[in-house]
């Protein structure tokens, strides 16, 4: 099952252009957060408008999970605590979002959405200790920030990732988790696109200008993964453990040719 992670496009529309334009090529696409751009220009009912239509197409073009992350919150629920309402709106298109669970071929995807206090944190809590019950021979986790005291939350000055990640990876063992949220990460000394806590992987693609995302593509049934960026393009194996640097592809896969893309 080959997966396609990108995150924090920040309503870049040239990068959903490439991700629409690619998606075909992949049996799930995740987005895992900030698809909206809180410091931009255009007003947010109206980002809200258009990345749902850019929802609505890929999801037409192969299975699609989103997140909400930071940069998505748009109401409060009863506890004045901030939330993606908006987001659930993708999921009258079929759309996997905040708070779903999917499960494709064996390996269950938990969706989970940023949580802003201790309602929303509790919602996250019971919603993995839900699915960490339920028969699957894989577990890959959606959660738009990345673990603390990991390089995939490494700012280039300290480590701003989410502490209660760390426990629940510990408490829970998943596969994968996949993240976003710290930009910079992938790019910068002892940072890092990849970690693992256990036997779980962590990724966060990080974020690059220009029309194409930085972006992750991974197969639990096949075991790699593979970073693509301006920085260049790394692989690693799933069933090895993680050794840096990791090694540098040699040949860009058929879908990123310029005949395919």
């Amino acid at each position: 099952m080959q997966c396609l992670l990108v995150s924090d496009l920040h309503y870049a529309l040239k990068q959903y252009d490439w991700t629409a334009q690619v998606a075909r090529y992949f049996d799930l696409v995740i987005i895992a957060g900030d698809h909206l751009d809180i410091s931009g220009h255009v007003d947010g009912r109206a980002q809200t408008i258009v990345i749902l239509e850019y929802l609505k197409l890929l999801q037409g073009r192969t299975r699609l999970i989103v997140s909400s992350g930071n940069h998505d919150l748009d109401s409060r629920n009863a506890e004045g605590e901030k939330v993606a309402r908006w987001l659930q709106r993708a999921r009258q298109a079929g759309v996997a979002t905040d708070g779903d669970s999917l499960l494709i071929d064996q390996t269950l995807f938990t969706v989970c959405p940023w949580w802003d206090g201790p309602r929303s944190r509790a919602a996250v809590d019971s919603q993995l200790a839900r699915d960490a019950a339920r028969d699957k021979a894989r577990w890959v986790w959606i959660y738009h920030a990345p673990p603390s005291d990991s390089p995939t939350s490494w700012t280039g000055e300290r480590f701003a990732g989410d502490t209660d990640l760390v426990a629940w990876i510990e408490a829970h063992r998943p596969d994968i988790v996949v993240t976003g949220h710290i930009h910079q990460s992938p790019f910068c000394k002892n940072g890092s696109w990849v970690d693992r806590i256990g036997v779980t992987w962590v990724f966060n693609a990080g974020r690059q200008i220009g029309p194409t995302p930085a972006h992750i593509v991974f197969d639990p049934d096949r075991g790699e993964a593979l970073w693509f960026s301006l920085a260049g393009a790394e692989t690693l194996r799933l069933d090895q453990p993680l050794v840096r640097p990791v090694a540098e592809l040699t040949r860009l896969p058929d879908w990123l040719s310029p005949e395919a893309v």
